[in-house]
């Protein structure tokens, strides 16, 4: 038997070993999973550093600032009163409190009191306002552990003080952010885990069948993070991948198991006995969950080829995670299902397990029939609502926003804006890093003063410009406060003219010296860049290697042809909700965010390589059934309908569970996760009922025989069996379509 042959056996062979020897495969997956969770604890995972992962030239500016500085993170009191001015005595006791306490403070370094010699710009251009500058000791990126001393003695401050506004930001302000951030996610996951068990039970009717998906897909989360740990150690990974892990984790396991165990109820249904019914359910489902594993594994790593760490971490977790559920569903969920025998039906929710319908129930049927009945005004509505709702994506508007698209009833967010208002740019410098082998000879100084006379000569750049230089005096960091918020497009215009004329006539110009723009404003266009640059070559990588599997899974080049279009319309719908949800005002009140500045940078690419991914499950689920259909002798219309109807309970539960734990996600605080939810929660609504209940049983009642067809050039690849379904085996096969 040749490789190609013994490969395509291989979820059949799996399911009928694991059926047979369950107890070790039962008792092999609690050790595999046990085993990786323990190995985590023990070894830890590594985390992305905060300059790791920033893009371009400010990236390599950041740092050789973090190598030549090892800076400590910094904190920004402002003291400010509506009344008062710096010059009264109330005033400026309120500051010398500030200064007293914060120096008694055991992790605070270098206070710099706005009154002390040679710390000019502290002071705002009103007199209203003062700030104290300080560092926190140890290294930055813990720095937010050791903040809450700092935050008590400020909040004394502030009390003794209750005539002035004593307030602070920095790692502060990071701390608030994390905590509000860990929140949104905690909650999301509090509301996910009921609202997917509660789906579930409706869809099985029983609770024991309803407990397995969600046991198969969290096992195989823990699985993974615990995992991950291993390469975290040579690939660290974002801090923020356990939400990433959970998410994906969740849709895919639970999504496999679905379609596994509600084949193997259905062929127990039509009065197989229990060791046929697995190995039909092994043959069939289990195919369709490996080829659909692997469809989805390719279009995660299309993630690799963005060249952004983040990413790259994202692409190995969700990976790995689809790879654990595909393997669990392929061998402890067989296993499961032989040990239990007809017991998964056991524990029936009274009433529920009544509205269980083999073929979807009555609504899909009828929808069906008319879509079947009339394809071509089917397909031509669909795709023309499709179209519409994919339009506005034409005028998506990518941003790497700052603090603008934070909560603004967040403490830090309103002490920003104010700190903002009061010293304009101070908070988001435009950073000019100069690297030499020594940047105090006068030609590097006398370029430095050049850039700071060229920059407030512009009018786009403002005091109080500073200079530091680290002790090898071997890099200099020039702090220039810009105009906007940082990433708008003043601060853009702002950049580029320091970018492109005058760093290159100032230190630039310099022979030896290694210059770079860093800061937000920077970080925020190059990530901007990075992304509008890499993002053809993931889409076309995705597209390419998804075309390759599913020509080799169904032996058809019109059916590999047409699941890439259906896919790319269902994203490309949801990119059009994107723009007209968060590009416009109207849903601000709905969904309670403040920023309509665009859409986040990463997000197409991140939503275009999931949403391809999870889509394809629906897809190659309901196009097995089809063509195992066809294969056995039934017509192409017979076979459309006989597929979606089969299919449509499974999937509409499974799309239910998406839906709603995703759009759970919109509820958040926090734009981006609001972004994410939204984006995944549309992609998927659409994809389940407009694409796979209209646009694709009309698309191939339309196109009849040309579904099959397979140049000649072709047959080669191998050809797939398909186990014999009830409803089929007595049908002869089918006479194929001349190449």
């Amino acid at each position: 038997m040749s490789p190609l042959k013994r490969s395509r056996n291989i979820s059949a062979r799996m399911g009928r070993w694991s059926a047979r020897h369950r107890k070790t495969a039962i008792f092999g997956w609690l050790a595999f999973v046990v085993a990786a969770v323990v190995i985590g604890g023990m070894i830890g995972t590594k985390k992305l550093g905060d300059t790791d992962t920033l893009p371009g030239e400010s990236g390599r500016a950041a740092r050789i600032l973090d190598e030549g500085f090892k800076q400590p993170a910094g904190e920004t009191v402002l003291v400010q009163s509506r009344t008062l001015t710096a010059d009264d005595p109330a005033f400026r006791a309120a500051v010398a409190d500030v200064v007293r306490r914060l120096s008694a403070v055991p992790v605070v370094t270098n206070v710099q009191s706005p009154f002390a010699a040679g710390n000019p710009g502290q002071v705002s251009a009103d007199g209203h306002s003062a700030i104290v500058n300080l560092d926190i000791r140890g290294d930055a990126d813990t720095a937010v552990d050791r903040i809450d001393p700092v935050l008590e003695a400020v909040g004394a401050t502030a009390a003794a003080h209750p005539s002035l506004r004593i307030e602070e930001f920095g790692v502060s302000a990071e701390k608030q952010v994390d905590d509000k951030f860990n929140k949104d996610l905690e909650r999301a996951g509090l509301l996910s885990l009921p609202v997917t068990i509660v789906i579930l039970v409706i869809a099985f009717g029983a609770l024991v069948a309803a407990g397995i998906p969600l046991l198969l897909a969290l096992s195989a989360v823990m699985a993974t993070m615990g995992l991950l740990a291993i390469p975290s150690h040579v690939w660290p990974v974002d801090e923020n991948i356990s939400a990433i892990v959970l998410l994906i984790g969740l849709a895919v396991g639970v999504d496999y198991t679905m379609f596994y165990l509600k084949r193997e109820r259905e062929e127990r249904a039509a009065g197989k006995s229990e060791s046929a019914a697995l190995e039909a359910a092994a043959a069939t489902s289990g195919r369709s969950v490996l080829i659909s594993g692997l469809t989805v594994m390719t279009a995660m790593a299309g993630m690799f080829l963005t060249g952004d760490k983040t990413f790259g971490s994202f692409a190995m977790a969700t990976i790995l995670v689809v790879a654990i559920a595909v393997l669990g569903s392929l061998t402890v969920l067989p296993a499961l299902l032989s040990w239990l025998g007809d017991r998964v039906n056991k524990a029936r929710v009274p009433f529920v397990h009544r509205l269980q319908r083999p073929e979807g129930g009555r609504a899909w049927g009828w929808i069906l029939d008319r879509v079947l009945a009339h394809p071509l005004i089917s397909a031509v509505a669909a795709t023309a609502v499709l179209i519409a709702l994919a339009l506005p994506a034409l005028g998506m508007k990518t941003v790497v926003p700052g603090a603008e698209a934070l909560p603004q009833d967040l403490p830090a967010v309103q002490t920003y804006n104010r700190l903002q208002k009061a010293f304009p740019g101070g908070q988001d410098p435009a950073t000019v890093v100069v690297k030499a082998s020594s940047v105090n000879t006068p030609e590097v100084r006398s370029a430095i003063d050049e850039l700071q006379k060229q920059a407030l000569a512009g009018g786009r750049f403002h005091q109080p410009v500073t200079v530091d230089v680290n002790k090898a005096g071997t890099v200099a960091q020039i702090d220039l406060p810009i105009d906007g918020t940082g990433t708008d497009a003043k601060s853009n215009a702002a950049l580029a003219s320091l970018r492109d004329d005058i760093v290159p006539a100032t230190v630039g110009a310099v022979d030896g010296a290694e210059v770079g723009v860093t800061g937000t404003t920077a970080i925020s266009k190059d990530f901007d860049s990075a992304m509008h640059r890499t993002a053809p070559l993931v889409f076309a990588f995705v597209l390419a290697f998804a075309f390759g599997l599913l020509l080799v899974s169904f032996r058809s080049i019109v059916l590999a042809v047409k699941a890439i279009v259906l896919n790319l319309l269902s994203v490309a719908a949801a990119y059009g909700v994107l723009v007209l949800v968060f590009q416009h005002s109207w849903a601000k009140g709905i969904l309670g965010f403040d920023y309509s500045g665009g859409v986040m940078a990463f997000m197409p690419v991140f939503l275009f390589v999931i949403l391809f991914g999870l889509s394809m499950d629906y897809h190659v689920f309901i196009l097995s059934r089809i063509r195992e259909a066809y294969d056995r002798g039934m017509k192409t219309e017979d076979a459309v309908a006989h597929g979606i109807k089969t299919t449509a309970g499974v999937v509409t539960s499974a799309a239910i569970v998406m839906v709603f734990v995703f759009g759970i996600f919109a509820t958040l605080s926090i734009v981006m996760l609001k972004q994410f939810g939204v984006g995944l929660a549309t992609a998927v609504l659409i994809d389940a009922t407009i694409v796979r209940a209209v646009l694709l049983p009309a698309a191939m009642m339309l196109l009849g025989d040309w579904n099959w067809y397979l140049p000649r050039w072709l047959e080669w690849l191998p050809k797939l069996e398909h186990e014999r379904s009830p409803e089929v085996a007595a049908e002869p096969e089918p006479a194929r379509l001349a190449a």
